[in-house]
């Protein structure tokens, strides 16, 4: 199995070159580990008081794992924090971050990167978050007798690891010390894998981080003044087929104010969310005109967000919000960042993967919708009825709050157990 694994190694990387051609955000993969291990080399000293490393696949993952690293920080404000990433949408964002210092692409997989790598950053504790498994990243940590945790792990039947083929990847597996899990039912499956007492579930550490987003919360004026007195729709993370379920009703209701945040926001794509969006304008061109002509702006009633890092705080401003990804093979994005502001959550079919979304539709905070037509009944309904739009909101703040403190549970059995001692 290995061989088919090395094989893959090999052809995704020059599948991803191949891509780079023409798609910018397989270029950033490619030029952004140009110069890595130089850089990684003259920037990354291991400090003499404990070193985590925390290894995230994009930004989702970084928000899920930067609340128990913050825990970390508190508690040894003196900790040497590196953190690396697979994508360059969650490198771009991050990196700015000024919590943290050392952040870097993840050199690729092998035997030779990963001893290397390791002989830079010698941490004391490594953290993978939610998912990735890197075969021999894993091996070396393990090798080393590193403490390896797993934070807001998912696990489901249908994954590789349950698979009468995947004794590769169940060999994985063993490299961790410890799985901190969101729900129940993936520590029901993994306990199929590995010893119960490797596994605690300890809930949705996005939760704490949404809930420490929302409360430091600071006002966007440029979009306070877009929004003015009317009803306000933020639709977040949105692919183009979640696009064409709103195209219908933005049309038609010009007394709404549409917000829409593409997951991609590469030129291409945002050339074509404009045409589907007629009279639409880009907050960067909404920004100038409005810093320029202040209450005399031009009345436009869909706003098109051209930058990563203001979703979060979008979703204060909407009556109603829509999130992404729930109508096709991409995944529902993060449903938390709008449900913990009080407002009720839309989104579309496919969340069988999103636990929280089928528990936020039972308490009455979410609703999935199956097409243009039973969104627009929905969202009339909703504008129609503010006392059963604010009911849904306040049940979907209650089930945020509900779910908090994973990140001190999981802080909590790291000093209980003593998994950084150095």
């Amino acid at each position: 199995m290995i061989w088919i694994y090395n094989a893959f190694l090999v052809l995704y990387s020059a599948g991803i070159r191949l891509a780079a051609l023409a798609n910018g955000k397989a270029r950033r993969w490619v030029t952004g580990r140009r110069g890595l291990w130089e850089l990684l080399e003259s920037t990354c000293h291991p400090g003499p008081s404990g070193n985590v490393w925390m290894h995230c696949a994009s930004l989702g993952e970084y928000e899920q794992g930067r609340p128990v690293l913050k825990k970390l920080l508190e508690s040894r404000p003196d900790l040497q924090v590196t953190i690396t990433f697979f994508s360059p949408s969650g490198y771009d964002v991050v990196r700015t971050d000024p919590l943290f210092k050392n952040v870097y692409y993840l050199p690729p997989d092998s035997a030779a990167n990963a001893s290397r790598l390791l002989d830079i950053l010698r941490p004391d504790l490594v953290c993978w978050v939610k998912y990735e498994y890197w075969y021999y990243y894993l091996r070396e940590i393990r090798r080393r007798n590193i403490p390896l945790i797993m934070i807001s792990g998912v696990y489901r039947p249908d994954q590789v690891f349950f698979r009468w083929y995947g004794s590769f990847y169940r060999k994985m597996l063993e490299s961790f010390t410890h799985f901190f899990l969101q729900n129940p039912s993936s520590g029901i499956e993994l306990a199929k894998l590995v010893p119960p007492e490797k596994i605690t579930v300890t809930g949705d550490t996005r939760c704490d981080r949404v809930i420490s987003i929302a409360g430091s919360f600071t006002e966007i004026p440029p979009v306070q003044a877009f929004c003015g007195t009317d009803p306000v729709i933020v639709a977040g993370s949105t692919w183009e087929a979640d696009e064409a379920e709103w195209t219908h009703f933005v049309k038609n209701h010009p007394a709404v104010k549409f917000i829409i945040a593409p997951h991609e926001i590469d030129e291409e794509n945002l050339g074509e969310v404009q045409k589907e969006f007629p009279g639409s304008i880009r907050y960067s061109e909404w920004l100038t005109t409005w810093n320029a002509e202040r209450d005399a702006a031009p009345p436009v009633h869909c706003l098109i967000i051209d930058n990563i890092g203001m979703l979060s705080r979008l979703y204060h401003y909407a009556t109603l919000t829509y999130v992404g990804g729930g109508f096709g093979y991409n995944g529902l994005h993060n449903i938390l960042e709008a449900a913990v502001y009080g407002k009720p959550v839309i989104f579309g079919p496919e969340y069988d993967r999103n636990f929280e979304a089928a528990e936020l539709v039972d308490c009455g905070g979410g609703i999935s919708i199956e097409n243009a037509l039973e969104l627009e009944r929905v969202v009339n309904r909703l504008l129609e009825h503010p006392s059963e739009t604010a009911d849904r909101g306040r049940s979907a703040r209650e089930y945020v709050y509900r779910n908090a403190g994973a990140s001190d549970r999981i802080l909590a059995y790291l000093q209980a157990n003593r998994l950084l001692t150095s």
